[in-house]
């Protein structure tokens, strides 16, 4: 129903009959130009638009407390960013909740290219993060570290590239998060503490 209701708007009103014979995937740029015309947040899965749902206040409350901590942290060339940016994995677009980029980015884009990845994991998008968005991030090379945040309890799932993204897992509030990637380290506590 999503493809059909995004196809009327991008397409304009056609009926059934040519609306069924004119569906057919998006490219990312065809996806990228309709998605800044919307109000609503959309990700792109290399097919279709799938629209961005409503975090909880423990997702927010982990999301802003790593924003927070990443900008305090992170120094020139690199800069931390929030959840309002997108970016191009191949033939896809994502959202991540946090990024880190340290090359030169235009200020009217709305596409990052970052170095660090961070993802705050909720019961709707646990598959996706953990088995579907590694593998779209190890395509963008420019992604050395992908981190996997727990909204419920001070633990993280940390990728990186120079391991050949084995899985390690970080827990507790007297943990911290090295990223040497990007000459950084986050105590856990300083976003899981209350």
């Amino acid at each position: 129903m999503l493809l059909y209701e995004f196809a009327r708007s991008f397409l304009g009103t056609l009926d059934d009959d040519s609306m069924s014979a004119s569906l057919k995937p998006l490219t990312a740029d065809e996806f990228l130009a309709w998605e800044r015309t919307q109000e609503l947040r959309y990700e792109f899965d290399g097919v279709q638009p799938v629209a961005m749902t409503g975090g909880s206040l423990a997702h927010n409350r982990v999301t802003t407390r790593l924003t927070i901590a990443l900008g305090q942290r992170v120094k020139p060339p690199c800069e931390a960013f929030g959840p309002d940016l997108k970016v191009l994995t191949p033939g896809r677009l994502r959202y991540p909740d946090a990024t880190v980029a340290c090359a030169d980015s235009d200020d009217e884009s709305d596409l990052v290219s970052p170095t660090v990845v961070f993802e705050v994991s909720s019961p709707s998008t646990v598959l996706t993060d953990r088995r579907v968005k590694p593998v779209e991030y190890t395509g963008v090379p420019n992604i050395l570290v992908y981190v996997i945040l727990e909204t419920d309890r001070p633990e993280m799932t940390v990728r990186r590239r120079s391991t050949g993204w084995e899985a390690e897992t970080i827990v507790g509030l007297d943990a911290d998060l090295p990223l040497p990637e990007i000459d950084v380290t986050i105590p856990l506590a300083a976003i899981y503490a209350r």
